[in-house]
Order: C-alpha cells, then sequence, then structure tokens
C-alpha cells in the first residue's frame, strides 16, 4: 500500500511539473488577478447603475354600485388530483379571474404540475397542466424532481408571466426560481427560463405573492432563502424578466414568503410569514420604492408558521387573510386595517375546522368590476374559492 502510495505521489509531482512546463505563467499568481482586473474594465462602459425604485401605481378600479352586504358565494376550483397546494389569482378581463397551484398524488411528488383554470364570473374551466417536470427539464436542460410555489401575473400589456420554483435536489430549501409567458392567456406558454438570482450555487430563491410593478418597466418580486437559515429578500427584475438585483430584508431572520401592498411610488408595507417561536405575523416598511426595509417588527396578528395574503384595495383599505392561531392551521380568517397596518379589525373567521383540517396559502385579488376573490388550499385537497362583493366588508369595519 505505501509503494502505490509513493508511485501516486511522483506520477502526481510529475505531471504538474509538465503542466507548469508547458504553461509557466500558472506559477505567477498575479495573472489571474490582472486578467480578471482587465475583464472587469473592459465591461466597466456597459455598467450602469439601477435608476433608484419607484412603484408604477395602477389605476384605480371603477366605483361600485351600492350594494346590499350578502353571503359570501363559494364556487371551489375543480381538481384532478388527490392534492392541490398554493393557488395564485390574477385579473384576465371583466369579470374573469386566471387561478394558478401545484397539485399532484402529494406535495412534492414527482407527479406534481402546475394547473391553471379560468373563473368566468359564473364557473370554473377544466384545469389544464400547463407546467410539468417533463417540460421543465426539457427547457432547463437541468434534471427537476418535484415543482412548487407558483405565482401568476398579469402585466396589462397580453403577456401573463409565471414564476414557480423547481427542485432538482435535497428539499425547498434548494429550489430554484423559474419563468415563463403566455401571450394568449394562458393557452401556450413559451420557453422556461431559470432565473439567475445568486452567484453561488443558484438555488434558494422561492416565490410566494404576486410582485411589485416599477416605474422603469421592471418588477420587484417579494422573494425568500430558505437554506441554512431562512429570511426574507427583495429581487428586483428588469424589463426583460431578469434579475438585476437582489437584498436581504434586514433583521428579518426566521421570516420569510413576503406579501407587499404599495401606498404610492415610494412608500411600501411588508407583512412576514414568521417561523419564530414568536408565532405573529411580522411587519415591515420602505419609504424608497422598496431600496431599503426596516427591521420587521412583530404585530399583535397571530401567525402559525403559515403563508398569508395581503391586498390593497380600491379605497385604500388593507385586506389580509391569514390562519388567526399560533398552532395550527384549522382556521382561516379575514381582517381589515384602515390605518396602514397600525391596527386591524379582530379576525372574522371563514373555515373554522378541527384535528389535521388544514385551511392555508391563501391569496387575495379585487377583479376589475370591483368584486373581491379569495382562494385557498382547502384540506390539501382542492383549492377552494369565495368572492363578495366590498359592501360585504361591512362586518369587519363594523368590529374595527
Amino acid at each position: 500500500m505505501i509503494f502505490i502510495d509513493v508511485l501516486a505521489k511522483r506520477w502526481l509531482e510529475r505531471l504538474q511539473r509538465r503542466f507548469y512546463a508547458l504553461t509557466p505563467w500558472a506559477e505567477n499568481r498575479w495573472i489571474p488577478l490582472a486578467a480578471f482586473a482587465l475583464a472587469l474594465l473592459v465591461s466597466l462602459p456597459w455598467m450602469h447603475p439601477l435608476p433608484a425604485p419607484r412603484f408604477a401605481i395602477a389605476a384605480p378600479l371603477p366605483a361600485l354600485p351600492a350594494h346590499k352586504p350578502g353571503q359570501l358565494e363559494r364556487l371551489d376550483i375543480p381538481n384532478p388530483t388527490a392534492s392541490a397546494h398554493s393557488a395564485s389569482l390574477v385579473n384576465l378581463g371583466p369579470g374573469r379571474v386566471g387561478a394558478v397551484w401545484f397539485a399532484g398524488s402529494r406535495e412534492g411528488a414527482t407527479d406534481v404540475s402546475i394547473y391553471l383554470s379560468v373563473f368566468s364570473g359564473r364557473d370554473w374551466s377544466e384545469p389544464q397542466a400547463v407546467m410539468t417536470r417533463q417540460k421543465v427539464e426539457q427547457d432547463t436542460q437541468r434534471l427537476v424532481r418535484k415543482l412548487g410555489n407558483p405565482v401568476l401575473w398579469n402585466d396589462g400589456n397580453g403577456t401573463l408571466h409565471l414564476w414557480f420554483v423547481s427542485v432538482s435536489y435535497g428539499g425547498w430549501a434548494g429550489s430554484a426560481l423559474n419563468h415563463v409567458t403566455s401571450k394568449d392567456g394562458g393557452l401556450h406558454w413559451g420557453k422556461v427560463q431559470r432565473l439567475v438570482t445568486s452567484p453561488f450555487w443558484n438555488i434558494s430563491t422561492l416565490a410566494r405573492s404576486a410582485p411589485l410593478p416599477l416605474a422603469d418597466g421592471g418588477l420587484a418580486l417579494p422573494v425568500y432563502h430558505e437554506f441554512i437559515a431562512k429570511h426574507p429578500e427583495w429581487l428586483r427584475l428588469d424589463s426583460r424578466g431578469q434579475a438585476a438585483d437582489k437584498g436581504r430584508v434586514p433583521g428579518a431572520a426566521r421570516s420569510l414568503q413576503p406579501a407587499v401592498v404599495a401606498a404610492d411610488s415610494q412608500q411600501a408595507l411588508m407583512l412576514l410569514r414568521d417561523a419564530s417561536p414568536t408565532h405573529r405575523i411580522r411587519l415591515a416598511r420602505s419609504v424608497d420604492g422598496g431600496a431599503h426595509w426596516t427591521p420587521p417588527i412583530a404585530t399583535e396578528l397571530p401567525n402559525p408558521d403559515a403563508g398569508i395574503a395581503l391586498l390593497r384595495l380600491a379605497d385604500g383599505r388593507l385586506l389580509l387573510a391569514y390562519n388567526p392561531q399560533d398552532s395550527d392551521r384549522t382556521q382561516l380568517a379575514l381582517s381589515l386595517s384602515a390605518d396602514e397596518g397600525q391596527s386591524w379589525s379582530p379576525p372574522h373567521v371563514i373555515e373554522n375546522g378541527s384535528g389535521q383540517d388544514e385551511f392555508s396559502y391563501p391569496a387575495l385579488l379585487q377583479d376589475e368590476e370591483g368584486r373581491i376573490h379569495l382562494a385557498y388550499t382547502w384540506k390539501r385537497e382542492r383549492i377552494a374559492h369565495l368572492s363578495f362583493h366590498p359592501d360585504w366588508l361591512k362586518q369587519l369595519r363594523e368590529l374595527h
């Protein structure tokens, strides 16, 4: 054994001598550094600082006619598989709403796909698998073991954008973020692109909430990181959809899945899922278009380490969907804030289960006709859908 080690050592030394004889410059440690500096110098003319971010504020929705508060209208989304989770909603035109979610035999299974269904105002269309593991593997030329957390967004110019995570190895902490677009309302989708969001391994960037459009034509996408430690991040995308910048929300350890709404071109509010023993939704603010965020503080709102949804209504108030307890997901509730998140109405419980029941991962949307839509995971079996006229919220306002 020692003889073999000696032979191997001599062979390695001989190989090194030959390499350095052929490439004597490699012995000079300053040459690689100089080459890097030269490449950086050549790139300088194409390197420009990003413009200061400003949110693009959408035009207000038309006022709805007076309406007596009625009951919640429920019409669950059909689900072709045994399990469903993590819905995202988007406006598709007057009275039409799109929904995506991931579904299969169970979360993390290899048969999970991302499904799309469209609400016509009367019923939901038959769900279609718009993103499969096989398509993502083919388009990205990478091994894909599972898919999850789709986020759907309409840019208002005829293009639907879909972000979702994929995992090649390990659990969700090893996720990569992908982006794909559709020009025909979701009937056909282009080539999936794996976004480069980190120079090291490019893993553990996950999305959950819709992006905020920026005045420069780009987007700000709330994302989060789970590898080794959990923390929220702010991903800035340019007008081509490529990652232009990413920053970490300071002092937000063990927080994730940020939900963000803008108040104007500069001010924004962020609410965060809490994975700490505090079990309270956390709140952060920005006054410079998301360039910087305050360290999050704990609110009075309970959170059992579960996803939340935040929506700015047409009248300016904030609507929150969340699990109003700190130990399980057997309840789902709505709360209102009329003072930019400083205080909230008592929870109005819309699902009240027991045991292992789960009502989680809500999504909120106000459509172009002013109606409010709520979608959420119902016992991991399907996506529940509720809709209501804004006047229905008077029962929450009376409790405020």
